[in-house]
């Protein structure tokens, strides 16, 4: 029997009105108009306003890509944590090359960025962890990120495990988890408008200094 879909895909459209995005009017730091976008995007009271899709490639250029949350930024890049054994993690040690993308739906924005990613110093790691909710440093303990269990009872009694162990001693950083710093190569700014002729703002660094450019849609 022929499945029949219900949803018809192609008449899930919508118009784009909210803003508008052009050269004069972007930030000349590609760091600072995140900034002002981030902020905005917190203030509209998006949920999981740091959520971002990270994009990973093993040695063999086979991607892989999951949203993960964003801890901090800046100059020196955008910021995140996670177990290293995990598969975006065993991706970063065979090719630190990697992409992240925001999508604020309620602004009808996107953020694209690309670059290289790298292991943060095990204090900064630890300075991190230690302020995370207890539960959430001892689930850091119990959970294998990306292998294989049996069930999740699994978990369970790991956690009640490690949740033992840490009555009896002072909470420490996993050996295993720790964060990284994505440094940009390239930001895009994405607004979305009407007759999917959407703005796009691409900064590229070009000689050490960042260069913008208009991208057709």
């Amino acid at each position: 029997m022929k499945h029949r879909r219900e949803i018809k895909l192609f008449k899930l459209r919508k118009e784009y009105k909210l803003g508008k995005l052009d050269e004069a009017s972007v930030n000349p730091d590609p760091v600072v108009q995140f900034e002002k976008w981030f902020t905005e995007a917190v203030n509209a009271g998006i949920d999981d306003v740091n959520a971002m899709i990270l994009a990973t490639a093993d040695r063999f250029g086979v991607p892989s890509a999951r949203t993960v949350l964003l801890k901090d930024f800046g100059k020196n890049g955008f910021t995140f944590f996670t177990n290293y054994g995990s598969r975006k993690g065993s991706d970063l040690d065979e090719n630190p090359n990697a992409a992240l993308v925001f999508y604020w739906k309620e602004l009808e924005r996107q953020v694209r960025i690309r670059g290289k990613v790298k292991k943060l110093p095990k204090k900064v790691s630890a300075e991190y962890f230690a302020v995370r909710p207890l539960k959430s440093q001892l689930a850091a303990w119990a959970s294998p990120q990306s292998s294989k269990i049996d069930g999740r009872e699994y978990l369970e009694e790991r956690f009640s495990s490690y949740e033992k162990e840490f009555e009896k001693k002072k909470m420490q950083l996993p050996p295993f988890w720790g964060g990284y710093i994505l440094v940009p190569v390239e930001i895009e700014f994405w607004q979305g408008r009407e007759n999917r002729l959407h703005d796009r703002i691409l900064f590229e660094i070009v000689k050490r200094r960042w260069q913008i450019s208009r991208l057709a849609p």
